[in-house]
Order: structure tokens, then C-alpha cells, then sequence
């Protein structure tokens, strides 16, 4: 299986990996040491994870999971 690396200095070439460092750094700015709080890490984790999303007509994901259950309970 052939295998590809990002050249160095070449961020479009690691799309979604800088996209995300981006996001991250909004809530943990570079030199900040990352807290050791679950909780807290928790709480990025699902802010990130539920932020609108293009590819869903800027809604949530949750928001479309819902949707999602509800048509199907309706057609079940």
C-alpha cells in the first residue's frame, strides 16, 4: 500500500489535521499548559464535536442525528 507524508512547510497538504490544531488552539493557546481536568477536556471535546457544519447546511450534528431518529421512528 503506498504511503504518502506531507512535505514540511507545506500545510495545504495536511488539510484537516491543521484545521483542527486551529480549533484546538481557540481554547488552548499555544504555551498554555493543557489542563489535567476530564471535565474540562470533556466539555472541548463536545463543543468541537458539535460545532454547525457545512456539509450539513451549517446545522449540528446533533441536530441532523435527531432528525435522522425522527424520520425513521416515523416510517418504522
Amino acid at each position: 500500500m503506498p504511503v504518502y507524508f506531507a512535505r514540511p512547510r507545506s500545510p495545504w497538504q495536511r488539510g484537516s489535521n491543521e484545521n483542527l490544531n486551529r480549533i484546538v488552539r481557540e481554547y488552548l493557546p499555544k504555551g498554555v499548559e493543557i489542563p489535567s481536568d476530564p471535565t474540562y477536556l470533556s466539555m472541548i471535546a463536545a463543543d468541537i464535536n458539535d460545532r454547525p457544519r457545512k456539509i450539513f447546511d451549517w446545522k449540528k450534528p446533533s441536530e441532523v442525528f435527531s432528525e435522522l431518529i425522527e424520520a425513521s421512528a416515523s416510517t418504522a
